[in-house]
């Protein structure tokens, strides 16, 4: 009877000591891998009117593990391959803020919104529409937000490294 009783007190002892130590290690990290908090933006009665008539992209979607580049900024991206571009029609009601003019972009494949500086531009958020995935480059001079879905792609490029920001949408 003593015997089943340490035996059990040792297999206690190591399941506690498993536990804490795996917690502790996927703890470490998934602490490493904290994003920014997203920035609210303010809703207008246009912004209420627009999204009334058209339905939100779901941000639920989880984009499919990949081998190219990671969702964070990569050391040395490579060279995607080269869409066909065309001009965007950006949201029908861009708000103002201190640091630019925020504008978004509608493609089928999601919604990318910019914060549009008059050097600069800052991505305020992508969101992939449903059955899409989203991976973002961004350098010193430029951010790409590209939608997949199968075979489908559609990028966002915003430049500003020969004068203001530029958006244009390429699908390929």
């Amino acid at each position: 009877m003593l015997r089943g009783l340490v035996h059990v007190l040792a297999w206690s002892l190591a399941t506690g000591a498993a536990v804490t130590l795996s917690w502790w290690g996927v703890h470490t990290v998934m602490a490493g891998t904290a994003y920014d908090p997203p920035r609210a933006l303010p809703i207008t009665a246009a912004d209420a009117t627009t999204q009334e008539s058209k339905p939100l992209a779901s941000s639920t979607g989880h984009p499919s593990p990949s081998p190219s580049p990671s969702r964070r900024t990569p050391a040395t991206p490579s060279a995607p391959p080269t869409p066909s571009l065309r001009s965007p029609t950006p949201a029908p009601t861009p708000s103002s803020t201190a640091s630019g003019q925020v504008k978004a972009y509608d493609t089928d494949g999601g919604r990318a919104v910019f914060s549009l500086g008059a050097a600069d531009a800052t991505l305020v958020s992508a969101t992939p529409g449903a059955g899409w995935s989203m991976q973002v480059w961004k350098t010193e001079s430029w951010i790409r937000v590209e939608f997949s879905s199968g075979a489908d792609r559609v990028s966002v490029f915003c430049t500003w490294h020969d004068g203001p920001p530029h958006v244009e949408i390429g699908t390929y």
